[in-house]
């Protein structure tokens, strides 16, 4: 009996080894979704509105998280600015890992847009925080560094992988001034966005680096600065613009705007983000047509490289700390304007 046994399992043992064929794991392949268009808002004023009692409605009157209604009218992605210090931490680190897994929660992308200051940065500031005064260039360099990795791994901690990551606001003249003012330095401006690149880069690789300058119109500016980071072989992947034109103007800045960032596409095969626009919440009808034309012309840019399309503080409304350009009336509901995000 033991003798047929070991036959048996002899057997067996043969006819298995014959089964086998040299095989390998085949991983599903890793795909992108090229259809997405980041219908976006900036609302980084969100959680200090929240906090002074301010409430939003849905279109229909009902009382509803402003997250909530900036969905209900096509909203996908959301942009929250960070600075350094600020006074009251509004938009400060925990303020906007916090509000970023809110939007993650509700299925939004997200956006960080770092300041590099305490308060606001934009052409015509950018003041270094208090913090960083008594730093050389190199400090500065390591500062914009060290604090782009800690504010992405505290992101990151809280289970948020953002999709896109700013290195500064509207640096239209470099950021961190004096040393990092791009028409003295243009130089010391680059090794300021190659060390928050980098940071990105270590930090949380999946996510697109941002280059970000107003007037999305002036090709001449445009030129100047990524003519100037090129030369400097700066590490990024999108070229994004600001455009907050006026109820007569908006269509021929429009036009300039898709002529800018097809030039973008042909001189740095670089993809292109709208991250800014706005116009008077009082000409909600006009916005909604430049909102919607900018859409189309930013999906109709050269080689599908146009990614999206972002309103800055859409919820402010009231004339909420003097800002006038809000998407909602004064009631807490959207405006016309919005339904220019729904697909």
């Amino acid at each position: 009996m033991k003798k047929i046994i070991s036959c048996l399992f002899l057997i067996i043992s043969v006819q298995i080894a014959a089964c086998k064929k040299p095989y390998k794991i085949i991983e599903p392949p890793v795909t992108v979704d090229t259809s997405f268009f980041a219908r976006g808002a900036d609302i980084g004023w969100l959680s200090e509105m929240e906090a002074a009692g301010v409430k939003f409605y849905m279109s229909n009157g009902t009382e509803s998280d402003c997250i909530s209604v900036l969905k209900s009218k096509g909203i996908n992605s959301l942009r929250f600015r960070v600075w350094v210090d600020p006074e009251n931490g509004w938009c400060g680190q925990a303020d906007v890992v916090k509000m970023a897994v809110r939007a993650k929660n509700a299925g939004m992308r997200v956006m960080i847009d770092f300041h590099y200051s305490d308060f606001w940065a934009d052409p015509g500031k950018q003041n270094k925080p208090k913090a960083w005064l008594s730093l050389n260039a190199a400090g500065l360099n390591q500062a914009v560094y060290t604090h782009t990795k800690t504010v992405l791994t505290a992101l990151l901690q809280a289970g948020v992988v953002p999709a896109w990551v700013q290195i500064g606001n509207e640096t239209n003249d470099g950021m961190l001034w004096e040393e990092g003012r791009a028409s003295k330095n243009m130089g010391q401006f680059a090794a300021m966005v190659a060390a928050g690149a980098k940071a990105v880069r270590e930090t949380s690789a999946s996510s697109k680096v941002i280059v970000h300058i107003s007037n999305g119109y002036d090709n001449a500016l445009f030129r100047w600065i990524f003519d100037g980071l090129t030369a400097n072989k700066v590490d990024y992947d999108i070229i994004a613009m600001s455009l907050y034109p006026s109820v007569s103007n908006w269509s021929s800045l429009n036009m300039q705007c898709l002529n800018n960032m097809n030039d973008m596409v042909a001189r740095y095969n670089k993809e292109i983000m709208i991250s800014e626009v706005g116009m008077e919440a009082s000409a909600a009808s006009a916005c909604k047509s430049f909102i919607q034309d900018l859409i189309v012309k930013t999906k109709s840019v050269n080689q599908k490289k146009g990614l999206g399309v972002f309103y800055w503080e859409p919820q402010s409304y009231n004339s909420w700390k003097g800002y006038k350009l809000g998407a909602f009336d004064d009631t807490g509901k959207p405006t016309v304007a919005m339904d220019a995000f729904i697909n």
